[in-house]
């Protein structure tokens, strides 16, 4: 038997082996854009390249693009492709991808409570003034 998570299922592998299965979630969330597509495509639904470029923001075509063929490859993106003239695609999420959303939300709000801490224990944000004179007024 490999690594059990809490709910007793078997991930597979040894735990923190290249073999766990876990790996393969925190591989698919480590790309910068990818959970911002998943999430994306969880809340709006299926959307076209470039409705989803504009959603998102931030994003070049080339990334977007690299993105989604990311995502098709791991079976979380489906494309689908419509028989007309000029050519139509969209993109939605597969049920794994959808499985994806929980995870992701709980990330958001891990972001939400401790993004700050992170940002300043790396220097990128000041720390909070502090009031030592008491109160103002």
């Amino acid at each position: 038997m490999g690594q059990v998570n809490g709910d007793g299922d078997d991930l597979g592998g040894e735990p923190f082996a290249a073999d766990c299965r876990a790996r393969i979630a925190v591989e698919v969330l480590a790309n910068r854009w990818d959970s911002v597509v998943i999430y994306v495509l969880g809340e709006a639904g299926p959307m076209r390249p470039r409705a989803l470029q504009g959603r998102i923001g931030g994003i070049s075509p080339k990334v977007l693009n690299e993105a989604l063929r990311r995502l098709g490859c791991n079976g979380l993106v489906h494309r689908r492709r419509y028989a007309e003239a000029p050519p139509r695609v969209d993109y939605a999420l597969t049920e794994a991808g959808t499985a994806l959303l929980t995870p992701i939300r709980a990330l958001g709000a891990w972001a939400a409570a401790y993004g700050d801490d992170v940002l300043a224990a790396q220097g990128l944000l000041p720390p909070a003034p502090t009031n030592l004179g008491g109160s103002a007024g």
